[in-house]
């Protein structure tokens, strides 16, 4: 179980660390360029809120459990990184763009969050 859920979460947290990185650092703008049609609807200030939401959900995910530190705030940021997921599978659905790729993190973070959990008890 240790190996999977080393797999799910360090492929969860290379990829949130990725986007939400790119989130921080990149203007409105560029990321409408980039294809993010999404950030119309959305104030910069909240675009930042959800990259920052998204690496510490990645840090989350993986610190406590590689430190054997407080080991059930893991599964916790694996949760949050699924609610987050869930909230831009909505976002898409509604713009009826494909939520193909936010479906497969969510079900990511999901697995890890179970894996998480089955680790951290």
């Amino acid at each position: 179980m240790s190996i999977a859920f080393w797999l799910i979460a360090g492929l969860n947290t290379l990829l949130y660390l990725g986007f939400g990185g790119i989130k921080m650092v990149r203007s409105k703008s560029d990321l409408q360029a980039a294809g993010m049609g999404w950030t119309e609807n959305v104030s910069p200030p909240i675009i930042k809120l959800i990259g920052f939401a998204e690496i510490l959900g990645a840090v989350g995910l993986v610190l406590p459990i590689a430190l054997h530190t407080a080991e059930i705030l893991s599964p916790i940021a694996g949760a949050c990184l699924a609610i987050l997921m869930a909230g831009a599978v909505i976002i898409h659905r509604r713009r009826k763009e494909s939520s193909t790729f936010q479906l497969i993190l969510t079900a990511f973070a999901v697995a890890a969050t179970v894996l998480a959990a089955a680790m951290a008890f």
